[in-house]
């Protein structure tokens, strides 16, 4: 019997190889997104270590068809620019998990993130 796991991206390990399987409609692309993040800013979990030099194409994200695998880059995207908006604080547009992850950086540390965040967007 296969186990299943209810991911949370705050907390998902980044190291090694992961594989996300779930149904139509269960929140795939939102935590592939996070996760993506996440890796962005680095993947230590002690937010105040250096960040790590991890960028787009160091991540490898795989998706079936040409058309998923391009709504994929456009969610990420864009997700990695409301991201770097909010570490700007120039956006009030987050949720829960954009909350949390930025109250694990030190406040002087928030423009560096954003910049990395708008390095991988673009």
């Amino acid at each position: 019997m296969t186990r299943v796991n209810k991911v949370n991206p705050l907390d998902f390990p980044l190291q090694g190889t992961r594989l996300i399987e779930a149904s139509a409609g269960t929140g795939k692309t939102y935590t592939i997104a996070a996760l993506y993040v996440r890796l962005i800013l680095g993947t230590t979990e002690d937010a105040s270590e250096p960040l790590r030099d991890l960028l787009p194409p160091d991540i490898l994200v795989v998706t079936f068809t040409d058309a998923a695998t391009k709504e994929l880059r456009e969610r990420i995207r864009a997700r990695l620019t409301q991201a770097a908006a909010f570490f700007r604080q120039q956006s009030t547009d987050c949720d829960e998990f954009l909350t949390a992850l930025r109250t694990r950086y030190a406040p002087v540390l928030w423009p560096a993130c954003a910049r990395r965040l708008e390095l991988a967007a673009n």
